[in-house]
């Protein structure tokens, strides 16, 4: 059967944690190992920047860059632990949702997402800035 992106956007905020602005800005302090990935658009990340220190790797690149068995230069290799702390975001949540979801199902086994997006980050009185891009 058919999925819409609604339904696509609830079973993965189902079956991946999400976390606050608050908790991440905390967790970002205690641990400068976790890897924020913003998946939109670099059109897009540019235009409403993202969490500081996040790097930008849209969700199509991400169904490649997370990949152990593509070829090594197709890889991203902050994505080679799968134990590393990840959290995903986008703009508003949804597409961060579905980067997180794509990520759990890979395998990763630490992975949250932005409850929000980059707006409720801003909402919250945290900065942005420019993503690191691969």
């Amino acid at each position: 059967m058919a999925k819409t992106f609604a339904q696509m956007v609830a079973e993965a905020m189902a079956d991946v944690p999400r976390i606050s602005p608050e908790t991440l800005h905390q967790r970002l302090q205690e641990n400068p190992n976790i890897l924020v990935i913003d998946v939109q658009d670099a059109a897009d990340v540019a235009a409403m920047g993202t969490v500081p220190g996040a790097v930008n790797i849209s969700l199509g690149n991400l169904t490649f860059k997370a990949d152990l068995e593509v070829p090594p230069d197709w890889r991203d290799p902050r994505l080679a632990d799968r134990s590393r702390p990840i959290t995903t975001t986008c703009s508003l949540g949804p597409l961060g949702a579905l980067g997180g979801k794509l990520l759990h199902d890979m395998g990763f086994e630490n992975v949250t997402i932005l409850e929000g997006g980059v707006q409720a980050w801003k909402d919250a009185g945290f900065a942005t800035d420019q993503p690191n891009t691969p």
